[in-house]
């Protein structure tokens, strides 16, 4: 495990990546852990609050390698930028220059014990489409794919509501990391640095803190030296509590051709974005399967060799995003009709959570399967990719599990009727 000091900061002792998960508070910059490592940031010594600008627009990753190649000749060590991107290309982003991050593998969530809470009492609860809403909202996309150039669009929901006290975030990420434990899970702080809400006393902080928490099944992309990987999901099925049934639907995905459909339109997306970049590019002919607690996804896992170490992760991060995953295809009709359809911004939801260091390497993940926290206030976001062929009850239903995992974490295990 590593650690990396900013100007004026402590390094806290570290153990493993338990006790880093133990050492997040509300308080904290950033939480993210991953398959190969854990990140725990405190403190905030710089900030990027812009927006990425137009699809392949590099403003943004330039940006970042200016502010990380000045933190460096200023004696810095090796300082890292961590944070979210929104969906948005016109939103600003929330990415920091912490003043301390520790390192440590990879959790081990079976070794975390959970302590028992009551859920959290819900106040009031609204749901954005209504259900029969979403339902006519795939049926209209279905129509503008017959009639226009359009071959995917991602559709959303939005589940808001009010509880009696403020959520406690340390739990919610033990449980989304024993729940989740092969994904990314993420706590980023995007509260106003200048309001002085980072390292509040308790009693302030609760009133005034923003955190975009999850667990992500998604990587977008990571990069270590001239190693890159993609891994985007596309192609889902509500999993079974029933052994047998579970595998039927497993089965049946990847023999479905409406949803390999759907994962090649993202697939050959992403290859054909990162091709500029990559000496080599490996893309998997066909599909795999990969689960949740909640869902079967199709997967493929592509692989590349870099040109060259300039090419930074937060550069290829943004050169991808948004990927048809959560979009759709071609991007430009698929944010028009996500405008006209969906009745919400999405804010950081389908965009990226993630690090980039100063020698580029980095790892990003897709923010899906998370909840934008404010105080009593959640805004929880699950989408579904709607391609020819779809079925809006079968959307309906997917967008449901995916919803899940966030009020599984919440400890809502009876969930509000949502369908």
């Amino acid at each position: 495990m590593n650690s990396i000091s900013m100007p004026d900061a402590v390094a806290l002792p570290v153990v493993n990546a338990g006790q880093l998960l133990r050492q997040y508070t509300p308080e904290s910059a950033f939480f993210f852990s991953s398959p190969t490592r854990t990140l725990l940031a405190q403190g905030v010594h710089d900030v990027i609050l812009e927006p990425n600008g137009a699809d392949g627009d590099d403003r943004l990753a330039d940006r970042v390698t200016r502010l990380l190649a000045a933190q460096g000749r200023h004696g810095h060590g090796l300082p890292i930028v961590v944070g979210a991107v929104p969906f948005n290309s016109t939103s600003p982003a929330h990415l920091i220059v912490p003043r301390t991050i520790q390192s440590a593998g990879p959790l081990n969530p079976a070794a975390e014990a959970l302590r028992r809470e009551p859920p959290p009492a819900i106040q009031e609860l609204r749901m954005f489409p209504e259900p029969r809403d979403y339902v006519r909202g795939v049926e209209l996309a279905v129509d503008l794919m017959r009639a226009e150039a359009l071959r995917k669009v991602v559709l959303s929901r939005m589940l808001e509501m009010t509880v009696r006290e403020p959520v406690d975030l340390r739990l919610v990420l033990q449980r989304l990391s024993q729940q989740n434990r092969s994904g990314y899970t993420f706590a980023a702080n995007l509260s106003d640095p200048a309001a002085g809400v980072y390292g509040q006393e308790r009693s302030a902080l609760l009133s005034r803190q923003r955190t975009l928490i999850g667990a992500s099944p998604e990587l977008l992309l990571s990069r270590s030296g001239l190693r890159v990987i993609a891994n985007p999901l596309a192609g889902s099925a509500v999993r079974s509590p029933d052994p047998e049934e579970d595998r039927r639907r497993a089965v049946a995905l990847l023999a479905s051709e409406k949803d390999r459909h759907e994962h090649a339109i993202v697939v050959e997306a992403v290859a054909a974005a990162l091709r500029p970049f990559c000496r080599r590019l490996s893309v998997p002919e066909e599909p795999s399967l990969t689960q949740t607690a909640t869902l079967w996804h199709l997967s493929s896992r592509i692989t590349g060799e870099l040109r060259d170490l300039s090419i930074s992760s937060m550069k290829l991060a943004t050169a991808l995003h948004p990927t048809p995953a959560v979009c759709g295809y071609p991007t430009g009709s698929a944010r028009a009709a996500i405008g006209a359809i969906e009745p919400f911004e999405r804010g950081f939801f389908t965009g990226l959570v993630g690090w980039c260091d100063a020698s580029g390497d980095g790892e990003w993940a897709v923010a899906i399967r998370c909840a934008d926290v404010a105080g009593r206030s959640l805004r929880l976001y699950a989408g579904a990719g709607i391609v020819i062929g779809s079925d809006g009850e079968r959307e309906l239903a997917e967008t449901s599990a995916k919803l899940g995992t966030m009020l599984n974490a919440l400890g809502l295990d009876q969930a509000p009727e949502l369908s």
